[in-house]
């Protein structure tokens, strides 16, 4: 799509589904840092590389040890490596180019969610979320856990929390606690049951501020959006809030810490609290206030100017959109089928959403062309008019033309080497040897044999019990009762099975009338020896 006849007044949102992925039981996924590629993992354990571009299948992982469904999978920044995580407690880094296994661990409980480091090329830390056990980052190189505090009380030994199942009552099970990265790695921000968000030094394991949310829900989701300025939360009290990140990008714990010597509160709580407020402040919050939906899978646009979540409720596939000023924009209705993940393209307006049963549907704007855009005086028309042409029109030079001067330099020197950077990308210069699209695998073909379609009767197994899909098909259905309806015959040598097709009636005519001919001329023959004798 030319961008000049695009009409500049559409918004720069999804309207429509484009198409859907189909490839097994789909259940998560994950675009790569550009959007060429889209990761998605199966039921079966298997985790599939889509080329977005040409919506093919560019690689596939499986993983022999693990049949487990995948809960969750990430791309290292320059797109090398991938993280999956699956339901039998595993989490394996595989490299995407040779698509051989770096590094498999096992943790104690289901990771529902892992991410990779973002501040290292090839990152072999992670932080996992299982099930039922505090966040915790995980070296895979050495397989080494690190369990991080999910409240004030947990660290104030000095001792990181152990893994467990219950609260210290035993009153209620442990709730699953959210946690990111920022977006250098160099802090953890958790989302805990109490309805705060802690801001964690995930190296010393120690909470450098705490940021309270109103109505002190279960936080569900927490998530930062590209850029890094903004991050959105998820809580059990239906609403999704948007935090602006007061810190510097670069250099964040740094910045904490002179926050933490410039705090002259006494209390600690009060303390990481101050601290706190100076590192988030409220943005925006987003509801249904009619229908009071929970909110699946929040995220941001690539470039931060809009706000995505889907509809938890079962049975309805709903895509709900706003903008920054909070206002409700969009709601994308789909089929039937409950939304369990969503992702939003980091540069095109696209959103890839996937429902129950394992489908993936692509939504892109829905383009209205400004043909008017070409020139000034441009109009459509509604019907046929009869046009009368200029008398200078179809001249080798207008006169139009002949006024105004070129301003071109045909001498200068165009440089088509030099890579410039790509606004959308603000630190694109730091990953020069990223993947951008996987190099093609092509099959290799299967040798014809010189008698055609020949199939041994030993891969046929016991004669009749073997058909063809359709041959099965036809025949529980009754459409198939003898061998002359068949596409297969069988030779007398019952040791191959040759594909028969059926001739037109002006074939069938041609060869009788070649029959009749040879008769025709063999009495004419017998008749001119009677005649002799």
């Amino acid at each position: 799509m030319n961008a000049p006849i695009i009409d500049p007044l559409q918004g720069d949102f999804p309207e429509v589904i484009e198409e859907y992925l189909e490839h097994g039981v789909m259940k998560c996924i994950a675009f790569n840092r550009r959007g060429t590629l889209l990761a998605a993992g199966c039921s079966d354990g298997s985790c599939v590389i889509w080329d977005f571009e040409t919506r093919g299948i560019a690689k596939e992982f499986r993983d022999k040890d693990s049949v487990a469904a995948i809960t969750s999978v990430c791309w290292s920044k320059n797109g090398h490596r991938i993280l999956v995580a699956a339901a039998d407690k595993s989490l394996t880094l595989w490299d995407v180019v040779t698509g051989e296994k770096i590094a498999r661990t096992t943790l104690q409980q289901t990771p529902l969610q892992a991410r990779l480091h973002p501040g290292s090329s090839t990152p072999s830390i992670c932080l996992a979320c299982p099930l039922s056990s505090a966040p915790m980052i995980v070296n895979l190189d050495t397989t080494t856990i690190t369990v991080l505090p999910v409240s004030l009380s947990d660290t104030a030994n000095g001792v990181a929390p152990p893994s467990r199942n219950k609260f210290s009552d035993g009153s209620a099970p442990f709730t699953p606690t959210a946690a990111c990265f920022n977006k250098y790695g160099d802090l953890v921000y958790v989302g805990n049951s109490k309805g705060e968000i802690l801001i964690i030094d995930h190296k010393s394991i120690k909470i450098r501020g705490i940021v309270p949310i109103p109505g002190s829900s279960v936080i569900k989701n927490i998530i930062f959006s590209r850029n890094g300025q903004y991050l959105l939360t998820n809580s059990n009290d239906r609403t999704i809030r948007i935090y602006e990140n007061l810190l510097p990008l670069k250099d964040g714990l740094k910045a904490l810490d002179e926050l933490n010597h410039e705090s002259a509160e006494v209390d600690e709580v009060e303390k990481l609290r101050a601290v706190g407020s100076r590192c988030l402040a409220l943005f925006r919050e987003f509801q249904d206030s009619i229908t009071k939906v929970h909110w699946k899978a929040p995220c941001f646009s690539g470039d931060g100017e809009w706000v995505v979540g889907g509809s938890a409720s079962k049975g309805e596939h709903k895509i709900y959109i706003w903008d920054k000023a909070g206002h409700l924009v969009k709601i994308l209705e789909g089929p039937k089928e409950a939304l369990i993940d969503l992702a939003w393209h980091p540069v095109h307006p696209i959103v890839v959403s996937v429902s129950l049963t394992g489908l993936v549907y692509i939504w892109a704007k829905d383009y209205t062309e400004n043909w008017s855009a070409f020139a000034p005086d441009f109009k459509e028309l509604e019907e046929n008019e009869e046009y009368v042409e200029r008398e200078d029109e179809f001249d080798l030079v207008p006169e139009a033309e002949k006024v105004k001067d070129s301003d071109i330099n045909e001498d200068e020197e165009i440089d088509i080497v030099t890579v410039e950077k790509d606004s959308a990308f603000s630190d694109s210069d730091m990953s020069q040897d990223e993947i951008r699209f996987l190099p093609a695998d092509p099959c290799q073909d299967v040798p014809e044999q010189q008698d055609g379609h020949v199939l041994s009767t030993s891969k046929l197994g016991h004669g009749s019990q073997s058909l063809s899909p359709l041959s099965e098909e036809a025949g529980q259905n009754g459409h198939l009762t003898n061998h002359e309806s068949s596409p297969l015959e069988e030779d007398t040598g019952g040791t191959r099975l040759k594909r028969r097709r059926k001739s037109s009636e002006k074939v069938l005519d041609f060869e009788e009338e070649n029959v009749r001919k040879p008769q025709s001329k063999l009495k004419e023959s017998i008749n001119l020896l009677k005649t002799v004798k």
